[in-house]
């Protein structure tokens, strides 16, 4: 029996969904420059919406899973490293959720509670804690699994 490939399924996947994701030209006897922008997103299969759709659930799930799998570690080199690391991707979730809240609503929560400017920073600062909290999980992991 061959070697099931997860992988390259994967990729065949996205590739597929990708490919036909374009706006849809193969209508009948209708070349490139006859085609609207309007018509095209009319007719055109946006699977960026699917994917914004499919994300928050995903990433809920894996923040879920990193809380779980910190507590049952109770502690220690390993376990600390991954409740930074759950931290971490708990504020990219509450991000990922700002920003499709944002793309399909118009709505900055940022800005509207700490104006333009101030909105801005908060954004930044939340990028940067959720980059440094997964990075210090990831660092700290790596110091336990080499034994320093």
């Amino acid at each position: 029996m061959k070697k099931f490939r997860p992988l390259l399924l994967l990729l065949i996947t996205v590739g597929t969904v990708a490919s036909t994701s374009t706006p849809s030209y193969s209508q009948s006897q209708c070349r490139l420059l006859q085609v609207s922008n309007v018509a095209a997103d009319t007719h055109g299969y946006n699977a960026g919406y699917w994917f914004g759709v499919m994300e928050l659930p995903f990433l809920f799930i894996s923040v879920f899973f990193a809380f779980l799998t910190a507590y049952s570690l109770r502690g220690g080199k390993f376990g600390k490293g991954m409740k930074f690391m759950a931290w971490g991707f708990l504020v990219m979730a509450v991000g990922h959720l700002h920003m499709q809240i944002e793309h399909y609503y118009g709505f900055n929560l940022f800005k509207e509670l700490l104006g333009s400017l101030s909105g801005s920073i908060a954004w930044f600062v939340a990028l940067i804690l959720t980059w440094g909290l997964s990075g210090l999980g990831f660092y700290s992991i790596y110091k336990a699994s080499k034994g320093a």
